[in-house]
């Protein structure tokens, strides 16, 4: 798999390819198959194949972490704040029209240095869905699981996996 540190450099000589691969994808691809197809490449990585997170945690240091209104209770309590202060302390809000927050700053506020996360017990849901790879409906989000082929192993390495099962041939091949 590739490396976290490696990602960026190998991820601009395919980007093109990338998101050719999306129109391939949308249009060949069958819902439910594809679907099938992401949740195999993700238990391998993750289940069987034992992929570590906290060795890269580019999602923890490169994107907003969102947090909802109703998971600041369970994270403060565990990290002895009250709501209020921690919602001054580490928050703001994401946008008028939720009720959600964003962590106020990248990396996120929770990232330990050795890529831990402090709040992992009770992190939010965008955390542990993160990267989405398991969820239905994956032909509809494939913008999404693109762009993260730019920061993230995992997604990386299940996309190229499927350009091989779909006999998608790259222009440019991330071992050059």
């Amino acid at each position: 798999m590739i490396k976290p540190d490696e990602i960026k450099k190998i991820y601009y000589k395919i980007v093109d390819d990338n998101f050719k691969f999306r129109t391939f994808l949308k249009n060949r691809a069958d819902t439910s198959k594809l679907d099938q197809q992401f949740r195999d490449l993700h238990n391998e990585l993750f289940i069987r194949n034992k992929y570590d997170c906290c060795k890269c945690a580019n999602c923890c240091k490169l994107y907003d972490i969102q947090i909802a209104q109703k998971e600041i209770s369970a994270i403060s309590e565990y990290i002895g704040e009250t709501e209020d202060g921690f919602v001054e302390k580490f928050l703001i809000p994401d946008n008028e029209e939720t009720e959600a927050f964003i962590v106020n700053q990248k990396p996120c506020s929770f990232l330990e240095a050795d890529g831990k996360c402090r709040i992992y017990t009770v992190r939010p849901l965008v955390c542990r869905d993160f990267p989405n790879t398991k969820k239905p409906d994956r032909l509809f989000s494939l913008l999404g699981i693109i762009s993260y082929t730019e920061d993230c192993p995992v997604v990386f390495e299940i996309i190229e996996r499927l350009k091989r099962i779909y006999g998608f041939r790259n222009k440019h091949s991330y071992g050059d």
